[in-house]
């Protein structure tokens, strides 16, 4: 399963963040931001798709209202007859949720990028990986049986002090810079009770990442209630995934959390913009306008052939 999985996410990510950070200079950081912002852009249909079934849930208020007076105050039998009537117009009820599924194997590939840069980014072989462990070991005194243990991280790190024994090591210092204003995204912020004693520069990216899908959350769910307030409530799921991403910003490198914060920044933007361009209001007029539209041909039509007929007759 890895192997399949480095063939189809890691490996191509890695390739594209590569040429990125070359486009950047090296800056992991703006490499990041650009991929973000690339992937996004190619999500766009996808969000588009969305933003037209939230204007067909729009659409559907006026049976919904029928529903809730004909079930007044008996709430199972409404979810269920709102869920048939769903089913019906074929709109699915947790559409929006799949732009963010679909996002979740990017960021898993971030990971791997950020925490296997060696492999992914550089491209170095397994046994010129191993030979750098061999050599870090050595220079820092690990027994043969915990080489294992030192990640490629701590290879890069100390990169300046392994040339001389892995040349191709000299390389990092022009192809990678994962630092961000200061704050090194190779770095793993962990938390702790004591926080002013124990705060650390790079809490600042677990708790952007936290901060922004908080707000995108918000926005999101306060557009979907304004489009259909009949919606299920779905704050619970809201709340969720910006503590999620709290609790895994601060056990991973933050380059992840970077990516994530990234992530959520341009994604909201583009969402609350295509929510203003693609408004349900706006969609619903636009239906509404083409259907108006055919009526009138199919009348013209009829019209034109009302003649024929009372020659024939």
């Amino acid at each position: 399963m890895q192997n399949i999985f480095d063939f189809i996410i890691n490996k191509p990510m890695g390739w594209i963040l590569e040429k990125l950070g070359m486009l950047t200079g090296g800056n992991f950081a703006a490499s990041v931001f650009l991929f973000t912002l690339l992937i996004n852009l190619i999500l766009i249909p996808l969000s588009v798709k969305t933003q037209r079934s939230t204007a067909k849930q729009a659409k559907l208020r006026p049976k919904l209202d029928l529903l809730k007076q004909r079930y007044g105050d008996n709430k199972v039998k409404y979810n269920e007859e709102m869920s048939k009537l769903y089913q019906e117009e074929k709109i699915s009820m947790t559409g929006g949720c799949l732009p963010m599924l679909i996002r979740m194997p990017f960021l898993f590939g971030v990971y791997y990028a950020v925490t296997r840069p060696l492999t992914y980014l550089m491209g170095m072989s397994a046994d010129l990986i191993n030979q750098a462990r061999e050599a870090y070991g050595a220079l820092n005194n690990i027994a043969a049986d915990k080489l294992q243990t030192i990640t490629e991280l701590n290879i890069v790190h100390d990169a300046s002090q392994l040339q001389s024994s892995v040349p191709q090591l000299a390389e990092i210092g022009d192809t990678l810079n994962f630092s961000f204003f200061g704050l090194d995204l190779t770095q793993s912020p962990h938390f702790t009770i004591n926080i002013f004693g124990g705060f650390q520069a790079i809490w600042i990216i677990p708790i952007l990442s936290f901060a922004t899908a908080m707000l995108t959350s918000v926005v999101s769910m306060r557009m979907q209630k304004r489009t259909n307030p009949d919606a299920p409530n779905m704050a619970g799921m809201m709340l969720t995934m910006p503590l999620i991403s709290l609790f895994i910003a601060f056990t991973v490198p933050g380059a992840v959390g970077f990516y994530w914060t990234c992530s959520n920044l341009v994604s909201g933007t583009i969402q609350t913009l295509l929510s203003y361009i693609y408004s349900p209001n706006k969609i619903i007029a636009m239906d509404q306008a083409k259907l108006a539209l055919k009526r009138k041909e199919h009348e013209a039509e009829r019209m034109n052939q009302l003649p024929k007929k009372l020659e024939a007759e």
